[in-house]
């Protein structure tokens, strides 16, 4: 009997149940286990991030004793794209191991491999210079790219279609917070007697330390907690529309129908829009504050740091108000994803345009704008980001795996863009150009995920001749059996 409900707790569908039934507790595993994603996505933002903090202070000298290189601009923007080449190769293999062996253990060893290699950066610099420097780089960027896969497999299995907007973003903005820390404490840690390694030394070990936390505390999903209640359990269970973990994870990834979904195509273009989006800002504002509008932001971390600070706070506005409109049946799920997403993607669109007939004289203008267009990027959390998990619950870190995958592959053209287009980067009229791309690929792709995206659980998130009950114990194979006639 209790394989039996433990299986059919698995399998009830999320359309039986009130989407505003009462939650059995204010604060539960659930939580606990989000707030070990946050700072996973923390300190994955630290071991990301901190080459672009730590590169100007490794190529001038700062403190006395401490290393410094002579790489030229190629050879630094060389090192700064090497994350990359690993991270895009990494996408689908990191969303296919998860939900073979579980997104805890491949993101725990996995970052802890990156934390390793991040603490060994001055070393290798100095042993191998940029050559061996840069593969460190490739193997941060493969092991980070699992972070995405792995957090949305967990997501999908943690958090609760009432409360998905509101945990999804939580557990997000902790890229924002790992953003903002790293960029406004490097300055500080380059005054150090230890120097920039510092900054490498600081978030290879915060790295380190999370990862051996999170092998003994995190859980692939509510039937492996111990501590949960059975109210909590079965709330998740049946409002996330996700099986029990031995049949998930056996589960053949349904390629034919997957790549013929007409809401997943929707659901890679928003991404695609929002990742091209993101990294121009991210990489190219600082070259057009400094060119066109004659601020050096460099010498201001907190000043550079501020847009994602911003972003960071208005993902806790965002996330309750979506939570909201869906609950209340203000909105229906789907609704509420395309509302946000062009939030998170035309208000920025529309700051690029206005940035793109701003002068020297109007810099603080510029600043402003571009805080508020960062800042609404983070409504993108309760639209796109989480829709891998309303459309497939079972192959959400794979969808991830391959929308991350693509975006970031379009995004590497991003910075190529620039460089054809703006040859002197004092010119505005240059920079308007670039600006009124990006402000087409947000049009577009937004367009397209409004027309075509959908927020419903698609047939092939449990294909009917797909489900294996191998590794089930013998019983369970036959109250599964029972369940089916």
């Amino acid at each position: 009997m209790n394989s039996e409900k433990k299986i059919k707790s698995s399998y009830k569908l999320e359309s039986n149940i009130d989407p505003m039934e009462k939650k059995p507790n204010i604060f539960g595993v659930r939580h606990i286990q989000c707030i070990y994603m946050c700072f996973g996505m923390i300190f994955g933002y630290f071991l990301r991030v901190n080459i672009s903090a730590a590169v100007v202070y490794m190529l001038k000298p700062t403190v006395d004793g401490v290393p410094y290189y002579d790489w030229d601009p190629a050879t630094k923007n060389l090192l700064l794209s090497g994350f990359f080449w690993g991270y895009v190769v990494a996408q689908v293999p990191s969303g296919l191991l998860a939900k073979r062996y579980g997104g805890k253990i491949t993101l725990a060893v996995s970052t802890l491999i990156c934390g390793i290699v991040t603490l060994l950066h001055p070393i290798a610099a100095r042993l191998g210079d940029w050559q061996l420097f840069l593969a460190c780089r490739i193997l941060v960027g493969l092991t980070q790219g699992t972070v995405y896969p792995c957090v949305h497999t967990l997501l999908a299995k943690w958090t609760p279609k009432p409360e998905r907007s509101i945990l999804g973003s939580f557990v997000y903005s902790g890229a924002q917070i790992g953003t903002v820390i790293i960029l406004g404490t490097s300055g500080a840690f380059s005054e150090t007697s230890v120097g920039w390694p510092t900054i490498f030394f600081f978030s290879g070990a915060c790295a380190v330390v999370w990862s051996l936390l999170y092998l003994f505390f995190g859980l692939d999903g509510p039937e492996d907690s111990k501590s949960i209640s059975i109210a909590e359990r079965e709330y998740i269970l049946h409002h996330t529309g996700s099986g029990n973990n031995n049949v998930q994870k056996n589960l053949p990834v349904p390629w034919g129908a997957l790549f013929t979904s007409l809401p997943f195509y929707a659901l890679i273009l928003a991404h695609c829009g929002f990742t091209w989006g993101f990294y121009f800002l991210l990489t190219e504002i600082p070259s057009y504050l400094a060119g066109a509008l004659g601020l050096e932001v460099n010498k201001n971390a907190l000043l550079s740091a501020l847009p994602y600070f911003v972003m960071w706070v208005l993902c806790f506005v965002m996330s309750p108000i979506s939570d909201y409109l869906i609950n209340s049946g203000k909105l229906s799920v789907a609704n509420s994803r395309k509302l946000f997403n062009s939030l998170g993607q035309w208000v920025p669109m529309i700051c690029l345009i206005v940035c793109g007939y701003m002068s020297a004289d109007q810099n603080v203008g510029a600043i402003i704008c571009l805080t508020i267009g960062v800042g609404f990027n983070s409504a993108s959390f309760s639209g796109y980001m989480i829709n891998h998990m309303d459309l497939s619950p079972n192959f959400a870190g794979t969808m991830m795996g391959i929308t991350n995958g693509f975006s970031n592959l379009l995004s590497i053209f991003a910075p190529l863009l620039v460089s054809v287009v703006v040859v002197d980067e004092r010119r505005q009229d240059q920079w308007r150009i670039v600006f009124f791309i990006t402000a087409g690929v947000y049009l577009v792709c937004n367009t397209c995920f409004v027309i075509f995206g959908r927020a419903t659980v698609q047939s092939w998130n449990e294909p009917k001749t797909t489900i294996s009950v191998a590794n089930l114990t013998e019983n369970e194979n036959k109250d599964e059996k029972e369940m089916v006639k």
